[in-house]
């Protein structure tokens, strides 16, 4: 990997990440790399200053924090073909993130990489890129009239559809048509539409099945359905998803875009949601990772199990 412009994306708030930025800038600036550094967060995206501002694209874009850091930063460097490598730094969960030992890979446990730095190891390009499907949704307003290019919207776990909070009861009413065909209709709280990776995100809480991020699908999902029929379904990569919220014109709902809220929908409205164009371009380090290993750490699968009759295995 050529590593001549390098952008480093901090989790704003997070005292560990702003420190580590500044080890990782003082690192790459002493090795003659060009290095941006930003803070990202619920109330700082710096991605639309950066993009307007800087003269020339990354080679690379390193983002210290959890899971929420990492979406934000997909969201806009995907299009553009940024590969993305990610720690664990002052994050919670951290599905998509490295552990932050890995950040100075002389001092990691793993013999084969003891007296490399991480940045020699990119250079000689020992890492895999993984490429993550994304989703993209675009608005049809009710005059028939296509939304405008901010009603574009592109998200690497999900989009999703809940009432408003100026809603009356806590409720709308779904139309799903997948490929010109219409579905079903649901009423409850809200539909999700969700990628392999965000499978084990909002989806997994609301009763979605896990999907390996190998394969490429598409989950849908509602939310806390009032009817025993309305079930997830997993559709090919290549469906064209079409939602349309019915009922009276108060009852307005929201699209939401991997937690960050993007559009409000009214009755007439329609969601075309469907595979994106580019994938998420993920930096891999580690040389045999295991999903399987990642949710059962993550999740604690079989944790009291495991404890109370240790395995042979």
């Amino acid at each position: 990997m050529r590593l001549e412009r390098v952008w480093l994306i901090a989790r704003s708030g997070s005292q560990a990440a702003q420190r580590q930025s500044r080890r990782c800038a003082d690192d790459l600036r002493s090795q003659g790399v060009a290095v941006v550094s930003a803070q990202s967060g619920a109330a700082a995206d710096p991605f639309p200053g950066l993009l307007a501002t800087e003269d020339e694209l990354p080679d690379l874009a390193v983002v210290l924090g959890g899971d929420g850091t990492v979406l934000g930063a997909a969201r806009h460097l995907a299009p553009l073909a940024v590969p993305i490598l990610c720690f664990n730094v002052g994050g919670n969960l951290g599905f998509l993130t490295h552990d932050r030992a890995l950040l100075r890979l002389e001092n990691a446990p793993s013999p084969p990489e003891a007296g490399t730095s991480l940045w020699q190891r990119l250079r000689h390009d020992r890492f895999a890129l993984e490429r993550r499907m994304m989703l993209q949704a675009r608005i049809h307003r009710g005059d028939g009239v296509e939304g405008e290019l901010h009603d574009h919207h592109v998200a690497l776990n999900d989009v999703y559809v809940r009432p408003g909070p100026d809603g009356l009861p806590p409720t709308c009413v779904l139309e799903l048509e997948i490929d010109g065909e219409v579905v079903d209709q649901y009423r409850g709280d809200g539909l999700i539409i969700a990628t392999p990776t965000g499978s084990t995100g909002y989806a997994m809480a609301a009763g979605g099945p896990i999907l390996h991020p190998g394969i490429e699908a598409i989950v849908v999902n509602p939310i806390c359905p009032i009817s025993l029929s309305s079930r997830a379904l997993v559709v090919p990569p290549r469906a064209e998803l079409s939602l349309w919220p019915l009922g009276e014109s108060s009852r307005r709902v929201r699209l939401w875009k991997d937690g960050a809220h993007a559009a409000t929908l009214e009755p007439g409205d329609r969601v075309v949601v469907r595979r994106a164009e580019h994938p998420a371009l993920m930096v891999q380090l580690e040389q045999g990772p295991s999903y399987y290993r990642t949710l059962t750490h993550k999740l604690h699968w079989a944790g009291s199990l495991m404890a109370a009759v240790p395995s042979h295995n």
